[in-house]
C-alpha cells in the first residue's frame, strides 16, 4: 500500500488500471515541477497580478456587533472569477501546460471551478472541456454562458441526477480514455491520490494568509468556519492552523431540508465508509453501499461524498463537522448582505449560518473567521426564486 495515498485509512488510488499511469505522471511532475523555485514565481506572479491575491481579511463590524463576537470574513469572493476555485485551476492549468499537455477537462457543480479551469484554459491556451450535470446548467445559467464565452466547450451530463457526482463520474471516464493528451482538473480535495494532496496544497494559500492576516489584526482565531462540499475552501484555510489545537476549526455540510430527512447532502453527518471517484472516504450511501441521492439548495456542496482528509480529520476528532439547512443558508445570506453589503455566494453562506448556532453558546467574547469562499452573483436566480421546503437538484 501507497502509504503517501492516504490520510489515515482515507484515501488511495481506486481507479482502472489504465488510469495509473496518468497518476503516478501526475505525481512526478508533482514534484519534479510544481515544487521548483521557478514554477512557484511564475504561480505566485498570476496570483498577485492576475487573480488578485492576496484576498483581503475583512473585520465585519457590523456582524460582529449582531453577534456579540468579533467576526472576521476571508475574503474569496474578491478573486478573479468571484470564488477560491481560481487558484487550484490556474495551478494545475499551468502544471498541465508545463507537462505538455494541450487539452484540459474539469468537472463542476456551481459552475465556479469551471469557469475558472475555462478562464486559465483561455490564459494559458488550451483547450478546455468542462462537464456539468443538466441540472446545474439549468440553476447556473450565468456560470454556463461565462464557460462558453471564455471559449469552454460546455458538456451537459444527462445521467442519474444530471449534478456534480454524475459530472465527475463524466469526466474520470472521458480523461481515462483521452490520457495522454489531456489533464484533469479536479476541482476539489477528492479523487484518487494525488489529486486531494494537490489541490490541498494549492488552496491553502488561503490559510497562509489568513495567518499572516491575523497577526497583522493583533488577534489570534479562537475559531476557523467554512464550508465543506468535497471540501477545498475549507481544507485550504485549516490546513495552516492543523497544528495548532488552540484554534477550532469547524466545517459546514448542506443539510437540505433536514439531516434527518431524505434530502441532504449531510455526508459526514449521516454517511459511512465507502469508495466513490477513485478514494476511500465518507459516502452516503445506502444498506447496499449503492450512492444515495442527495439535496442541497448549493450546487457546490450536493456531493455524496468528501475529501479523504477531511474524513480522516473527522476520524480524529481534529475538525468539527456540523449540518446546516437551505432554509438556515438563505437567512445567514441575506443578514450579510443586509448588514455588510457582501452578497456570498450560497454555498459560503452554510458557513456564514452557523454563526447564528455557535456564537449565543460562547461563554467568552471570541475571535472568529468565516471563509467567504465565492461570491453570489452566480445565486441571484436561486435566491429570488427561493420557497422554504423546495428540493433542489
Amino acid at each position: 500500500m501507497n502509504k503517501k495515498a492516504y490520510f489515515g485509512k482515507f484515501g488511495g488510488q481506486f481507479v482502472p488500471e489504465t488510469a495509473m499511469f496518468a497518476l503516478a505522471e501526475l505525481e512526478k511532475a508533482y514534484e519534479s515541477i510544481a515544487k521548483t523555485p521557478e514554477f512557484k514565481a511564475e504561480l505566485d506572479d498570476l496570483l498577485k497580478n492576475y487573480v488578485g491575491r492576496p484576498s483581503p481579511l475583512y473585520h465585519a463590524k457590523r456582524l460582529s456587533k449582531h453577534y456579540g463576537h468579533e467576526i472576521y470574513l476571508k475574503r474569496e469572493d474578491l478573486n478573479h472569477t468571484g470564488a477560491h476555485k481560481i487558484n487550484n485551476a490556474l495551478a494545475q492549468a499551468l502544471l498541465a501546460k508545463k507537462m505538455g499537455k494541450t487539452k484540459i477537462i474539469a468537472e463542476t457543480g456551481a459552475g465556479q471551478h469551471g469557469v475558472a479551469t475555462a478562464t486559465a484554459a483561455a490564459l494559458l491556451d488550451l483547450e478546455c472541456d468542462v462537464y456539468m450535470g443538466a441540472v446545474d446548467i439549468a440553476r447556473q445559467s450565468l456560470n454556463a454562458y461565462r464557460m462558453k464565452l471564455l471559449g469552454a466547450n460546455l458538456i451537459s451530463v444527462e445521467d442519474g441526477l444530471k449534478t456534480l457526482k454524475e459530472a465527475t463520474t463524466a469526466a474520470i471516464q472521458t480523461w481515462v480514455n483521452e490520457i495522454e493528451s489531456t489533464f484533469y482538473v479536479i476541482g476539489s480535495v477528492v479523487g484518487p491520490h494525488p489529486y486531494p494532496l494537490i489541490v490541498r496544497d494549492f488552496q491553502s494559500i488561503i490559510g497562509r494568509e489568513t495567518k499572516a492576516q491575523l497577526k497583522e489584526h493583533g488577534v489570534k482565531a479562537d475559531y476557523i468556519i467554512a464550508c465543506v462540499g468535497g471540501g477545498s475552501n475549507a481544507i485550504g484555510i485549516f490546513h495552516e492552523f492543523l497544528s495548532d489545537e488552540s484554534v477550532n476549526l469547524i466545517g459546514i455540510e448542506a443539510a437540505g431540508l433536514g439531516a434527518s430527512t431524505p434530502y441532504h447532502a449531510a455526508t459526514l453527518t449521516k454517511g459511512r465508509e465507502g469508495i466513490i471517484h477513485g478514494m476511500k472516504t465518507i459516502v452516503l450511501q445506502d444498506k447496499y453501499g449503492m450512492i444515495e441521492e442527495v439535496h442541497s439548495i448549493s450546487a457546490g456542496l450536493d456531493y455524496p461524498g468528501i475529501g479523504p482528509e477531511h474524513a480522516h480529520l473527522h476520524d480524529i476528532k481534529r475538525v468539527k463537522y456540523e449540518p446546516v439547512t437551505d432554509d438556515e443558508c438563505i437567512n445567514a445570506l441575506k443578514l450579510t448582505t443586509r448588514l455588510e453589503g457582501i452578497i456570498p455566494a450560497i454555498e459560503s453562506s452554510h458557513a456564514l449560518a452557523y454563526l447564528e448556532k455557535l456564537c449565543p453558546n460562547l461563554k467568552a467574547k471570541s475571535v472568529i473567521v468565516v471563509n467567504v469562499s465565492g461570491r453570489g452573483d452566480k445565486d441571484i436566480d436561486t435566491i429570488m426564486n427561493y420557497e422554504k421546503g423546495k428540493i433542489y437538484g
